[in-house]
């Protein structure tokens, strides 16, 4: 007798590796050591029947002489069959991932390779050997690399893993399948004790490593440990994560570490445990947890090796400037030397910082000639030799400073700079810091008859009114940014965006008062909004400069003037305002040479730090090149490249991608700026979920798709963004998809229009394509499932003419044949609301569509027989 087993709490690795097993070994049995895990029960409770499986009970231990190990190679964790691994008489085979223990035995096969998933080995071996398998049980085997990989995302994942997913997605294996049992949701055990083990949390610091510790006692036994272990790291963001529950007879530990320092295998062989070193466990007997917990503390202080200080990456010695060097003379040392920044010193006392942004600024405004003292930051923040590196970082990010200087006893020994952070990071990081200048000067140019032609009458009164309160107050007012950019281009543009140097709150009360619209203010920002009766407004600022306490954050405001309030924009095409007081109407400022860009086609960032100041930049530089057939300058896409290296937009909140998306979505060619996305590196810090060029011809389809639907009379849904944003999810499992609809916080309908797009179009574009001849209405219960977002993409897929008509003539059918009674005129019949109603109707409306019912007394008189034979418990009534 052959046997082929697994560990005990059976995964789907362990379970898939054994159906694999089974088919380079045809004649022998699956057999299951212990307990299996919740998933595996699940999905075996639908699937055993068509598995070879043989319970342990029935298994004959003297009459086995082959047994077949696999996603295990340690005898202690397969029960009762251990003694047959030892017993010379048995020819014993191993496959497995797991690094060797002490426990290894001489066996005949014995193949321990470092992979993701045991499965991948064997998958190897029957695509090596040609072996059919069916579409069941490929999924099965993908099953099992995807759980053991994180579906590809955990670091233990080898493009030997992938290239064996890729080969069973070959042979039928069915996504929507694995999906649903890796994505089932949590038991009320497991969210019990989740709640435990997250009120039990103890974080630690050792040797700079952030460790946290948590235990529960739930007495049962209670499966997905390690998934609640995930989760708890993905909660708390620490570098290693340790749980210890007691179920049961014993104690299991479970860890996870996201940083090198720690090696979760070597901690767990302490207790007897294994595993890889990023994710390992160990079950113990006969110690308290109490007891546990402190003696894990204890190894786990000995074990973490110490991270990085700022004394290993620091420069020293450290190149300093005193309070009265002159700006001009700090830019020389820095431009010599390469320094992103200075500190400053008095005698051998730090002082202050001066940072090269600040050098710049103060000469492109002319005042090279001044001391240092001046313009340096006097709220030094520093660190100690001894910081260990993720401090340091964690410094940087939330103070938004690009140097640190490192100081010892009252004196600085060293600086730290976001380059060495950066260094040690990203191994291949090559400092880069460009200067960048606009020589453009305050440029007076009437554009009033300009503005006549691009903006209606009544706003061009709303204009001259704002200007001439604006006056009375004493205040200067334009109009500033995308509205100004687009009177020179000759677009249309109603978003009125008023740049006050005065108090917007006090003129836009008094433009609200003339106007009789709503006002509302926001005193923090100085800003307010005047909303008109027919459903426009108009935004007012007081003129102000931006400071961003860290990058990517929002930013705090103060009063400034017209050029700072402008410098703050992100690009020079934007940086624009025209005057609106009376005598100076129509006055063209720019100070940073917006229009010639502007006539020249070039996107041009204000100053060297705007996508580190605010990432959505990155975004806003794609739509305006391919709004307007612009192109980046080359400085502009240089910086851009290094900020999309740095994945600076995953800083942003998800809140602001998702408005800047969404605009996109909404352009007139949003396949134009995607592509460019996906060009410049973008598109997978985005959307990491989905693969470009699995969706990108369906997106290029899609206008074609728009402009054919709309000739077939398709009314065009008010949320065009949805349409691409369908497109873009439709290649994903639901699970997936739903992700990254919670990421990006869409309603509930909108979400759902998502999953049952991905639920049912292939099946529906199936049917459509099939050569059998179809009722209307059985073609239009096919497209009913979809939503009408979803009918661009649709189309978009369609490559076979029959479906396209049928889709045509579904669309015409629907139009044209919608019933015309409802369920008033049931009630009117004397019938009594409920289920059935909807029932008749769709009959009626079935009907309708096959041309079986033409005139309203048709409608009637179905809809009074369907409701009497459905009275009487029939299934139908057509």
């Amino acid at each position: 007798m052959d046997i082929i087993t697994t560990h005990t709490n059976t995964d789907f690795d362990g379970l898939a590796a054994m159906v694999a097993a089974q088919k380079l070994y045809p004649g022998a049995d699956i057999v299951f050591p212990g307990k299996i895990s919740r998933n595996v029960e699940e999905f075996l409770a639908l699937h055993k029947d068509m598995l070879k499986i043989k319970p342990l009970k029935l298994v004959d231990l003297k009459k086995v002489r082959r047994l077949i190990v696999v996603d295990n190679h340690n005898p202690k964790r397969i029960g009762k069959l251990a003694k047959l691994m030892e017993d010379p008489k048995v020819e014993v085979h191993v496959y497995d991932h797991h690094p060797a223990t002490e426990c290894n035995l001489n066996h005949k096969t014995f193949v321990l390779e470092p992979l993701g998933a045991a499965t991948t080995l064997l998958v190897e071996r029957i695509r090596g050997k040609n072996i059919p398998i069916t579409p069941l049980e490929a999924t099965i085997l993908a099953l099992g690399i995807y759980d053991d990989t994180g579906c590809m995302v955990f670091a233990s994942t080898t493009p030997r893993d992938v290239e064996a997913v890729a080969y069973l997605l070959d042979k039928g294996a069915n996504l929507s399948v694995v999906s649903e049992f890796l994505g089932r949701p949590l038991t009320q055990e497991q969210q019990s004790l989740l709640k435990k083990l997250l009120v039990s949390s103890q974080r630690h610091n050792i040797n700079g490593v952030k460790v946290l510790i948590a235990s529960a006692d739930t007495g049962e036994f209670i499966d997905g440990l390690a998934l609640l272990t995930h989760k708890l790291s993905e909660i708390d963001q620490a570098d290693a994560v340790f749980v210890a529950v007691e179920m049961e007879d014993r104690i299991h530990v479970v860890s996870r570490a996201s940083v090198p320092e720690v090696n979760c295998r070597e901690i767990m062989a302490s207790f007897g445990g294994g595993g890889h070193v990023a994710a390992a466990s160990a079950s113990i007997k006969g110690l308290a947890i109490n007891d546990l917990k402190a003696e894990l503390l204890e190894i786990i202080k000995q074990k973490v090796r110490p991270m990085m200080t700022a004394r290993d990456i620091m420069s020293s010695p450290v190149k300093t400037v005193y309070p009265e060097t002159k700006i001009e003379e700090a830019n020389q040392v820095m431009l010599r030397y390469g320094h992103t920044g200075l500190p400053v010193v008095r005698g051998l006392e730090l002082v202050g910082v001066i940072s090269r942004r600040d050098v710049e600024k103060a000469m492109h405004h002319g005042l090279g000639h001044a001391p240092v003292k001046a313009y340096m930051n006097v709220n030094v923040h520093t660190t100690t030799p001894d910081a260990p590196l993720s401090q340091v970082q964690d410094m940087m990010i939330e103070f938004d400073i690009g140097r640190l200087p490192v100081v010892e006893n009252g004196r600085v020994v060293g600086i730290v700079s976001r380059s060495d952070v950066l260094r040690t990071l990203h191994g291949d990081f090559q400092g880069r810091y460009y200067t960048m200048f606009n020589k453009g000067s305050s440029n007076h140019v009437r554009y009033k008859n300009m503005m006549k032609r691009v903006l209606p009458e009544n706003i061009m009164e709303i204009l001259y009114l704002v200007g001439e309160l604006a006056q009375q107050y004493g205040y200067k007012v334009y109009a500033g940014g995308g509205i100004v950019r687009d009177i020179i281009l000759n677009v249309e543009n109603l978003d009125v965006d008023l740049i006050v140097e005065g108090d917007a709150i006090t003129l836009a009360r008094a433009l609200g008062e003339k106007l009789g619209g709503k006002v509302r203010t926001y005193e923090k920002f100085g800003t307010a909004e005047v909303s008109l009766k027919n459903g426009s407004w108009i935004d007012l600022a007081t003129a102000r400069v931006e400071f961003y306490e860290y990058p990517a954050a929002l930013p705090t405001v103060e009063t400034s003037s017209l050029k700072h309030d402008l410098y703050r924009r992100d690009f020079t095409i934007n940086a624009m305002a025209i005057s609106l007081n009376p005598g100076t109407f129509g006055e063209l400022v720019d100070f940073f040479g917006g229009r010639e860009d502007l006539y020249a086609g070039i996107v041009r960032v204000l100053h060297n730090l705007s996508f580190v100041e605010d990432p959505t930049r990155l975004l806003r530089a794609v739509r305006f090149e391919q709004r307007y057939q612009m192109h980046m300058d080359p400085q502009t896409l240089r910086l851009l490249e290094e900020a999309v290296h740095e994945q600076l937009i995953t800083r942003v909140s998800n809140e602001r991608i998702w408005y800047e998306m969404k605009i996109i979505l909404n352009e007139p060619e949003p396949a134009d700026v995607l592509h460019r996305l996906w060009e410049l590196g973008l598109w997978e810090q985005i959307f990491p979920e989905v693969t470009y060029w699995e969706v990108q011809p369906v997106l290029e389809e899609i206008p074609q798709a728009l402009m054919v639907l709309r000739n077939w009379g398709w009314d065009e849904p008010a949320e065009k963004w949805l349409v691409y944003f369908i497109a873009i999810l439709h290649w994903n499992d639901v699970q997936t998809a739903t992700r990254v609809c919670e990421r990006y916080t869409l309603g509930r309908r909108q979400t759902e229009k998502v999953q049952d797009t991905i639920k049912h179009w292939r099946n529906a574009l199936r049917d459509l394509s099939s050569p059998e001849n179809m009722k209307i209405s059985q073609l239009a219960r096919i497209l009913q499932v979809l939503p009408r977002e979803a009918y661009p993409m649709f189309l978009a897929l369609m490559e076979d003419r029959v479906a396209i008509q049928r889709f045509r003539k579904v669309m015409e059918a629907v139009r044209s044949n919608k019933p015309t009674i409802n369920g008033k005129d049931l009630k009117a019949m004397g019938f009594k609301p409920g289920p059935l109603f909807r029932k008749a109707l769709d009959a009626v409306w079935q009907a309708r569509l096959d041309g079986l019912v033409k005139t309203r007394e048709d409608e009637l008189k179905l809809a009074e027989q369907c409701m009497y034979k459905l009275q009487k418990g029939e299934q139908s009534c057509v």
